[in-house]
């Protein structure tokens, strides 16, 4: 059981690694910053060509790396993943990272259930369907890690992101339970929760023009953070253990104000958006 711990002990190094997601942004930050550490990336993404960019990429590197075409929110097609990836990488995964993600946004009774389904399809069964089929292989081989990416919506709880601000929720929920449930198995978890990064989520979601108008201001203007930076601490900190990685400022400061006291914060929301929404 040593031998195996020491195995496992910076999961980040050497990986056999899955990233859903990689064809851009976060994603595809952690397939490079995964083949620099020596790792072997199978890269997947519903955009093969934007997969196939980024082995490009990790292939000028000297790593190794497979694209393949996979849509998250279908389970059969996540399952044969798990399986085409145990093939391509000589054995299961030892790091799994469930990236692939969509943006959404407007007020809660102009969203249709068509909307609320898309986002809950890729979002969160997503994540469930990345954990679901490759945490067998972590537990038969003796360990390995995940890295779920949520988001600070996950807590933030922003008016006119009801169904984003779900999904994300339900993501860290499922994390920081995985987190305590697989301790024993030797499977580390840790949960992203970043706030703005520039990446397509917004320019490939389904956002209404005036809230994509202000975070494509506020990404040019007001970002304090890269995909390459996060994805490197992020890693960092599966390394040491730790459950929660949070990149930046804003994300900290709402994440303490809403620990202090909830109906405060719940109360300073309603009165921020019934003047400035």
């Amino acid at each position: 059981m040593k031998l195996i711990k020491q195995r496992f002990s910076r999961p980040s190094t050497n990986a056999r690694a899955v990233v859903t997601g990689a064809g851009s942004g976060i994603g595809r930050s952690f397939a490079l910053e995964l083949a620099r550490r020596g790792g072997a990336v199978v890269c997947a993404d519903l955009n093969l060509a934007n997969a196939e960019e980024t082995v490009a990429m990790i292939r000028e590197l000297g790593a190794q790396g497979w694209a393949v075409a996979c849509d998250v929110g279908k389970a059969k097609q996540v399952e044969a993943l798990a399986k085409e990836a145990e093939a391509l990488l000589g054995g299961p995964a030892t790091l799994v990272i469930n990236n692939a993600g969509v943006g959404i946004g407007g007020k809660f009774d102009e969203l249709s259930l068509q909307d609320w389904k898309w986002v809950m399809d890729v979002n969160l069964w997503g994540v469930v369907h990345g954990c679901h089929y490759f945490v067998p292989g972590l537990k038969k081989q003796g360990g390995g890690a995940i890295i779920n990416v949520a988001s600070a919506a996950s807590f933030t709880a922003a008016p006119e992101m009801s169904a984003y601000n779900v999904t994300k929720a339900g993501v860290r929920a499922l994390s920081e339970t995985l987190y305590a449930e697989l301790k024993k198995d030797n499977i580390r978890v840790n949960v992203l929760c970043p706030t703005l990064v520039p990446t397509n989520i917004i320019k490939d979601g389904r956002i209404p023009e005036r809230y994509s108008r202000l975070a494509d201001h506020a990404l040019m203007n007001y970002a304090m953070t890269t995909s390459d930076s996060v994805a490197k601490l992020t890693l960092n900190r599966l390394d040491k253990g730790e459950l929660y990685t949070t990149p930046q400022v804003d994300a900290k400061l709402f994440w303490l104000m809403k620990r202090a006291s909830p109906d405060l914060y719940a109360r300073f929301l309603g009165f921020s958006y019934r003047f400035l929404g």
